[in-house]
């Protein structure tokens, strides 16, 4: 986004100029278009997790029920059973799809996510060992994002540094997931079964019951590295090209690199602090988010909202598919991604580790 006050000043193509008194804004159409329907598909997905369930909650019943209006049992089905897991569903989403992101066009590779790269496993291994050791609503929390920071710090260091090739970060990073993976099998295995029990929604993926001040810290860490995901992705589109010219167009790469791995392990950590690993969330939603607003740029605010919406249908279908068995929504995440995974890996060119 630009500002200029010239006079004769044309747009390059696909963009639009804004003027608001003696400054012009330059929009891309591609992209506000995209993040208007995603926005809209949001509020489709929001009003559908309110109202669809076992007790059917019409939309015209929810809206006044969520503001405590209306049918004393409309109120309660909404505001204390769905509230709760939308406000869960919409942050992990958001969550979910600026980490993967950040996390592609940091390493240049579609298949670069928190879930490939083994931070999700690091922060379920962490934080099914606070659970099974000794349970806290808050250590979960802080455990998740100490177990995202060493997987990402692991896959880091064995593939070379920040400046490493894109598949060699993610074939190291399958690695580093597959040991936490069995790390985390390995505890709810030998722990006691009523602690295997309250450690298994965040092995599987769930937004059932989950604790609110996860949620509150979840919310709080999304409004502080929102705005900045948003600041270092116009620095990471320079990262497209080799470091030498994105040097030279002022950019510090080393730094910027840190920032979007930083960012991509707190929101990547949170989330599966109160979700679980999604599986695939953070692969398919900026996947989505560039499909729908163009390659342009680096689509941050879209990819969080593609993440949200795909949360909350996969946790709506997963209520109402087979109910009154309830399908936790990481298994109907990656039952959908899944496919999409097969298909990415079948159709992207192979290429030759350095």
């Amino acid at each position: 986004m630009t500002t200029s006050t010239h006079p004769t000043l044309r747009p390059p193509a696909g963009t639009r100029l804004l003027r608001l008194g003696s400054r012009t804004i330059l929009i891309p159409v591609r992209a506000t278009v995209g993040a208007a329907l995603l926005a809209a598909l949001l509020v489709f997905a929001v009003t559908a997790a309110l109202a669809v369930g076992a007790a059917s909650v019409g939309p015209l019943r929810s809206l006044p029920a969520l503001f405590g209006s209306g049918d004393a049992t409309d109120v309660l089905v909404v505001q204390r059973l769905r509230l709760p897991r939308l406000q869960a569903g919409l942050l992990v989403g958001a969550a979910l799809g600026v980490s993967g992101c950040l996390m592609q066009t940091l390493a240049r590779n579609r298949l670069a996510t928190p879930g490939t790269v083994g931070i999700d496993d690091g922060a379920t291994a962490f934080a099914v060992a606070s659970v099974v050791g000794v349970s806290t609503s808050l250590l979960p929390s802080g455990m998740a994002l100490v177990g995202a920071a060493t997987a990402a710090a692991l896959a880091l260091g064995l593939a070379g540094g920040a400046g490493t090739s894109g598949y060699r970060f993610v074939v190291v990073g399958l690695g580093v997931g597959a040991v936490l993976g069995a790390v985390t099998n390995l505890l709810l295995v030998r722990a006691p079964i009523d602690a295997a029990n309250a450690a298994f929604p965040w092995a599987v993926g769930s937004l059932n019951a989950r604790p609110a001040l996860p949620i509150t810290l979840l919310g709080i860490g999304l409004a502080a590295c929102l705005p900045l995901s948003v600041l270092v992705g116009r620095r990471l589109a320079a990262l497209r090209f080799p470091d030498t010219v994105a040097a030279g167009l002022g950019v510090r790469v080393r730094a910027v690199r840190l920032a979007a791995l930083a960012l991509a392990v707190v929101c990547a950590g949170l989330a599966v602090a109160v979700g679980g690993p999604l599986g695939l969330v953070a692969l398919v939603a900026p996947e989505a988010a560039r499909r729908v607003c163009g390659p342009r740029g680096v689509p941050i605010l879209s990819s969080a909202l593609a993440g949200a919406v795909l949360v909350l249908l996969a946790d709506t279908a997963g209520r109402t598919i087979a109910a009154p068995v309830e399908v936790p929504v990481g298994l109907v995440t990656s039952i959908v991604g899944g496919p999409y995974l097969v298909w990415l890996l079948l159709s992207s060119r192979p290429r030759r580790l350095p």
